[in-house]
């Protein structure tokens, strides 16, 4: 058989219940979505779109250029000089997307002769940041300490690099980052953190995980951060100290080398930030639709995973268990991905489902009964 037998592959994963598809949505109409990082219900808010509009007009659509080349407005500056104040950092760079800000960041801090420490369960842009970097890759137990310690103690090297994500993606679990904090100052290592999401819906002003620790810059040097979730937008960005940031910008590939966003979408985003800072009942009420929802499904004994945050998975097992359950609910009118290996361990499939500011209370109701009627392990 040809090595370039495609086909083949694309069969075998079907088979395995591991074959995806984009799905197209009309945000006019449609099922309820339950699946969404939208979690602040900023993506469709009068006052983002508005802002993106005429900034549109006056800006117009594309950036034109990389950011040292033609790329670089007056708006992503202000971007830039809002998300450093809002997490307490000195300064902040953006990125086109938070794959961008990982690989970039972590190329341009360790190389050859470097370790970077990597939670088992970093997202995909983490351990590919890592591989792409050529620095050792030192995977560590899952929010295990001792067995990050361990490493630490055993493997030499240059630098040191402690990588998390603040909230897991999958998981919607939390990293120790205090503990982590700690044991970075022992061994004079960085601790770099991706809160993707935790900022926006977590801490003082809803500035991220790092925030409602009351963790330093010196304590957590590298903070990501998205704004494609709960800020409703799209792009990235990385916060730290002066130094680091100059450091990234003669140093990070990703940023150096390709087109910057669009600067319309900057206004977008101050004018999403704006919202995040002034309207904290956003937060609230959706830390009750998740008080609610954990309330309900404990009630109903499902096979819920232990999530203080908007992502409340759903263990299922098998991966076409998975998809049978997810077209079942959207049958019903939810849609919930059904995640699956390579994104979770084999046997690790799930539904995953994340609650939104734009849920209600009845949104909510109408989806534990709908799952009260699937058959879960």
């Amino acid at each position: 058989m040809s090595a370039w037998n495609l086909q083949a592959e694309l069969t075998a994963l079907k088979e395995a219940a591991l074959y995806r598809q984009p799905r197209a949505l009309d945000a006019s109409g449609g099922p309820r979505v339950f699946c969404s990082n939208d979690y602040l219900g900023l993506a469709q808010h009068p006052r983002v779109r508005e802002a993106l509009a005429l900034a549109a007009q006056v800006e117009g659509v594309g950036s034109s250029g990389a950011h040292l080349v033609t790329g670089h407005r007056v708006l992503h500056d202000r971007l830039a000089v809002a998300l450093a104040r809002w997490t307490g950092r000195e300064r902040a760079l953006t990125f086109s997307t938070g794959y961008m800000a990982n690989i970039g960041v972590l190329q341009a801090l360790v190389g050859r002769g470097d370790a970077v420490f990597s939670d088992q369960f970093n997202h995909a842009s983490l351990i590919d940041g890592a591989r792409l970097s050529r620095a050792t890759v030192v995977p560590y137990r899952h929010n295990d300490l001792e067995d990050l310690e361990r490493h630490l103690k055993t493997v030499r090297a240059r630098r040191r690099l402690i990588v998390t994500d603040a909230v897991f993606s999958m998981d919607g679990d939390l990293a120790p980052l205090r503990e982590l904090a700690e044991v970075a100052a022992r061994h004079d290592a960085w601790l770099m953190v991706d809160d993707a999401h935790g900022i926006g819906v977590l801490g003082k002003d809803g500035a991220g995980t790092l925030s409602s620790l009351a963790l330093s810059a010196a304590q957590a040097p590298v903070l990501v951060g998205t704004l494609g979730k709960a800020l409703g937008t799209f792009g990235a960005f990385v916060a730290g100290s002066a130094e680091l940031i100059e450091y990234l910008v003669q140093r990070a590939r990703s940023y150096m080398f390709t087109t910057a966003p669009p600067p319309a979408l900057a206004a977008a985003t101050l004018a999403s930030l704006e919202l995040v800072r002034n309207e904290p009942e956003r937060r609230a009420h959706l830390q009750r639709l998740v008080a609610q929802f954990r309330d309900g499904a404990q009630a109903l004994g499902l096979p819920l995973m232990p999530s203080a945050t908007p992502i409340q998975p759903l263990w299922v097992g098998e991966a076409e268990t998975a998809l049978v359950q997810s077209r079942a609910l959207e049958r019903a009118g939810f849609l919930v991905t059904a995640i699956r290996p390579p994104t979770v361990p084999k046997g690790g499939a799930r539904l995953r489902i994340t609650l939104s500011a734009a849920h209600s209370a009845q949104d909510v109701d109408d989806l534990l009964e709908a799952l009260a009627k699937l058959d879960l392990p």
